[in-house]
């Protein structure tokens, strides 16, 4: 749980990262927060009546934003580290997710947004697909609150498996509609929806969710394009064909999408989320980078699973340069010649999970960079460990030395969730054991179902029979 708000906070003499740019970087500068605020931001503000923290030599920040992170996965790290996309479908999606009870939910949502929190990231976008009940809805709610992370919590629709708590589809929409009003969530935490990906379920049904979605005003999240040759993660012509595309949706990962697709989605003004350590492990394909930015979209950047991943987005960062600047770098190569100019920089990357981020998930005018007037979700990057400095180019070190580690402070809307390397108000031994716990008996129930894991796959011909019966329902 997140510390009390800091009524008058000044974090003095530390190099400044604003990414506005306005204020740009500061070699020495001071970071005035007040009620939840960013005050001033400035290279000395002199003397201030507030609680002065020196973070002299350290880097100061902007929170970062994963905008792809499904939370409730967290008991289940490392598990797929070996697993193909479907191994995963049938591993995670249909066995493991109907194996969580509530409690589950509740602690892997809590334990992986603390995760998030101590390596930096103070807002995530939680895929929600593990609503087996409206009791996992409230528990995966429950998780995130209690963490004090910044969310937007996206209600998942996926049935992984037939469930007595949801007679049919609708009743599963109706349950988010339940969640969506039954209370305010504060400024932290908005719902969202998680669309049932394209092609898995009767089209109807996709209509009906982003009707569901857009009556609520939130915001939607989609896997799209993420399986080669296939219409089940893509569907972006059909739903642009039916005016359903819009800036309310971030579609994720987008790997095998052509022109005309990208074409549809920046027209839509639709948002892009891409996970590298996912994407390049499993081999989806291309980065969707480099096609957002020919296309004019703001490319952002998520952790997507730790059931594979790490859960950090300076690993996200530094996978996604590595492979750009290979990709692009490579024929020159062959060619017999040397690159004379990188055409992707660390700057580029920090825009991914600073305002491209807080772009994406709505959030611009509240998030994202260091301006005042917006709400004090701050990282301060550094510390006493020996490879903490020294800082020569701050956005480098940020990206391409930094690690949870690495991370001495975190506020999030000004209370303090990370203080000199430690969790605030977490007994992170107890933590872990929970998440040992929960994690056995999570296991013992999915060998229940498949004394082998990963599962059987599913043959492509029945994938793609069943998506072409879904979509000639239109």
């Amino acid at each position: 749980m997140a510390g009390p708000i800091s009524e008058r906070l000044l974090l003095r003499g530390g190099t400044v990262v604003s990414r506005d740019p306005e204020i740009g970087i500061l070699a020495t500068g001071d970071v005035l927060v007040a009620d939840g605020r960013i005050v001033a931001v400035d290279t000395s503000l002199g003397d201030v009546d507030a609680e002065v923290v020196d973070v002299t030599g350290m880097i100061v920040a902007p929170g970062m934003v994963d905008t792809h992170r499904h939370t409730w996965q967290t008991q289940l790290r490392g598990l797929c580290a070996d697993w193909t996309l479907t191994d995963y479908f049938n591993g995670i999606r249909l066995t493991a997710s109907p194996c969580y009870g509530p409690d589950d939910v509740e602690l892997g949502n809590r334990a992986g947004a603390l995760e998030a929190l101590d390596a930096g990231v103070t807002t995530i976008l939680d895929f929600s697909h593990c609503m087996n009940s409206p009791d996992h809805a409230d528990a995966a709610i429950e998780g995130l609150l209690s963490s004090g992370i910044r969310a937007r919590h996206c209600y998942g629709f996926f049935e992984s498996a037939p469930s007595a708590a949801f007679a049919d589809h609708a009743a599963r929409l109706r349950d988010f509609e339940r969640v969506a009003g039954s209370r305010s969530f504060g400024g932290r935490l908005q719902v969202g929806v998680a669309l049932t990906e394209t092609g898995l379920v009767p089209w109807r049904q996709t209509v009906a969710e982003i009707e569901t979605a857009r009556g609520a005003a939130a915001l939607m999240a989609v896997h799209t394009g993420c399986v080669w040759g296939s219409r089940v993660t893509s569907g972006v012509l059909d739903m642009n064909e039916a005016h359903l595309l819009g800036a309310d949706q971030v579609h994720i990962h987008c790997n095998s999408l052509g022109p005309e697709e990208w074409r549809a989605l920046a027209s839509a003004g639709a948002k892009v989320s891409t996970s590298p350590e996912t994407e390049l492990n499993m081999g989806m394909g291309r980065l969707a980078i480099a096609p957002c930015a020919t296309h004019g979209l703001l490319p952002t950047m998520s952790c997507d699973v730790v059931s594979l991943n790490s859960g950090d987005l300076f690993t996200q960062l530094r996978l996604a340069l590595a492979y750009l600047r290979q990709s692009d770098n490579d024929p020159i190569n062959q060619s017999g010649a040397m690159p004379e100019r990188l055409t992707w920089r660390a700057t580029d990357a920090l825009a991914w999970v600073t305002t491209n981020g807080a772009d994406a998930l709505g959030l611009r005018d509240v998030i994202g960079s260091l301006t005042p007037g917006k709400e004090a979700d701050v990282i301060v990057v550094g510390g006493p460990a020996v490879g903490a400095g020294p800082v020569i180019d701050p956005e480098a070190s940020l990206v391409f030395q930094a690690s949870a580690a690495t991370v001495r402070h975190v506020l999030v809307a000004g209370r303090w969730a990370k203080r000199d390397g430690v969790l605030v108000g977490i007994d992170a031994g107890r933590l872990r054991n929970d998440v040992d716990v929960s994690a056995r008996g999570i296991l013992e129930r999915m060998r229940a179902l498949a004394p082998v894991l990963p599962p059987p796959a599913l043959p492509a011909e029945i994938i793609e029979e069943f998506a072409a019966m879904n979509f000639a329902e239109r």
